[in-house]
């Protein structure tokens, strides 16, 4: 689809010309892989939780990014301020629920997050998107242990209780709206031989909702140019080391010709 390539290729100038401030409450493993991702695409990260100024820190932000892999109670009161702060404002928020249905108190962190600040955006793996829609699903860690089509329906029923845009991010990725629903087949199995690339997903997301209000758009298109770019990467050198910094190279490198020759995404 011609033209969803040249509105993907908008955003991301859009995002190389602003440089939006996206607010990251991450985890410890990846975020120099979000901020560096972050960076080659052209928007601002920062790695803010500290209680004591996330509230301040979502009034300059354009988009606020919550990732729970590495909770602990410092995270967590951050999170919890950071989120209703950034929606007040207006500012798209972001989670992702890593790990959710592999333990109690991950469910309970998730549950708590949510009434208190419903996101935007929700993205995980399929499990994870299933255990949060209240399926009973399991996580292994924090691997799915479902396909990313076995949780569209848990996706929906997540989006309609939720009010927000849901992404299941696999071997494809789906993108759900209330009925809407988008699919993108970009990427390599070899992303997932290097920590972080959803949670690097996520983050890209939050650069795209800082320039696109739609955010069931913005979802989509972020995925589709983590898949692209990712291609790209494994093209240069197929094995995980390289992977990780020809990732950053392609995104910084990406242009609307990539896109175009690349771009495999479906609208149902």
């Amino acid at each position: 689809m011609p033209q969803s390539a040249e509105s993907i290729w908008a955003n991301v100038t859009q995002i190389r010309n602003q440089a939006p401030l996206i607010h990251n409450i991450t985890n410890f493993v990846v975020m120099n892989n979000t901020a560096n991702a972050l960076l080659a695409l052209g928007a601002s990260p920062a790695m803010v939780h500290a209680p004591e100024e996330v509230e301040e820190f979502a009034s300059i932000s354009s988009a606020l990014v919550v990732n729970i892999g590495t909770l602990d109670a410092t995270f967590v009161s951050g999170m919890k301020l950071a989120m209703p702060q950034a929606k007040a404002l207006g500012k798209p928020v972001i989670f992702d629920p890593v790990g959710v249905g592999a333990t109690t108190y991950r469910n309970q962190i998730s549950e708590e997050l949510l009434t208190l600040a419903t996101p935007d955006i929700i993205r995980g793996n399929a499990s994870e998107i299933m255990a949060l829609a209240g399926l009973n699903s399991q996580t292994k860690g924090v691997d799915s242990q479902h396909s990313s089509y076995a949780a569209i329906a848990a996706a929906r029923r997540l989006s309609l209780m939720w009010n927000c845009t849901v992404v299941i991010s696999g071997a494809s990725d789906y993108i759900v709206r209330g009925n809407q629903q988008a699919t993108v087949k970009n990427g390599h199995p070899l992303m997932t031989k290097v920590t972080g690339m959803g949670c690097t997903a996520t983050a890209l997301i939050g650069a795209f909702a800082a320039v696109n209000s739609d955010y069931f758009q913005a979802a989509t298109y972020a995925m589709a140019v983590m898949g692209i770019a990712g291609e790209l990467a494994v093209q240069k050198k197929p094995a995980p080391g390289s992977l990780q910094l020809n990732f950053l190279d392609a995104l910084y490198q990406l242009t609307e010709t990539d896109i175009d020759a690349r771009l495999n995404l479906t609208y149902a």
